[in-house]
């Protein structure tokens, strides 16, 4: 079935219950102009998937300013693993010193993450999707049951894409535990981040990630001051209104 506007939540169910690479597979079929967007260890079981799967696809990464040099170092080791390009998008400067400026750097303390994600996120995100046709991603269902409890495998981008100019979204481990994803990690000896060998599960901005205690669920170590039903950083946006 080929991809359109009109039929995407068919494509959904019909794919729902298939393995993650062939829904990277279906991905690479239908769409030249796509990227993967890597952060966590999650996102490097899709490059994992799709480097096997072989293919034209491109990968990048934000960089917030306030990452974990362990993250840094996760950069790297991917790019050298997989020999490829890791495409890394910075946020505006001027936005970043406007905002420490009058607010410090730790306001979102007390004004919430919106603002801050808004600047070193949103905006080097948006720039990122702008030429593409399509994004895959590492959503996950139970990653936030409050806000991806839907998850589609494969869906219209509204928050990002437009009408005149659509964008759609692959989230090939939407029906995945993280159980899953550690054991697909295991398997096949892919990279993952240093610090989930500390206690960390989510990992975001440094100030803005902790370590997760026992029984707590892997999002509670981000932005834990807040409600729980709020930890997206608008990457996710269109997750929040689907849960509202």
């Amino acid at each position: 079935m080929a991809l359109n506007l009109q039929n995407l939540e068919a494509v959904a169910k019909e794919n729902a219950a298939k393995d993650p690479s062939d829904i990277i597979r279906l991905a690479l079929t239908e769409y030249s102009n796509l990227a993967i967007s890597f952060s966590g260890a999650e996102d490097v079981v899709l490059v994992d998937m799709a480097h096997k799967i072989g293919g034209d696809f491109r990968v990048f990464s934000l960089d917030t300013g306030r990452l974990h040099p362990e993250t840094y170092r996760l950069l790297d080791k991917v790019r050298e693993h997989y020999k490829i390009d890791v495409e890394v998008f910075f946020p505006a400067p001027g936005a970043v010193e406007d905002l420490v400026k009058s607010k410090g750097l730790f306001s979102f303390r007390r004004d919430g993450h919106k603002e801050c994600c808004g600047i070193r996120k949103v905006e080097p995100l948006t720039r990122a999707l702008k030429p593409l046709d399509a994004w895959i991603t590492g959503q996950r269902k139970d990653q936030s049951p409050g806000t991806r409890a839907e998850v589609p495998v494969v869906q219209n981008d509204a928050t990002f894409g437009s009408p005149d100019s659509p964008l759609i979204k692959f989230n090939p481990l939407a029906n995945w535990t993280s159980q899953q994803v550690w054991d697909y990690i295991r398997q096949n000896e892919v990279p993952y981040n240093e610090l989930h060998d500390q206690g960390f599960i989510s990992i975001g901005c440094e100030p803005c990630t902790r370590p997760v205690g026992p029984g707590e669920h892997e999002r509670a170590g981000r932005w834990w001051w807040e409600e729980a039903t709020q930890k997206e950083c608008g990457l996710h946006s269109g997750n929040l209104r689907e849960a509202s």
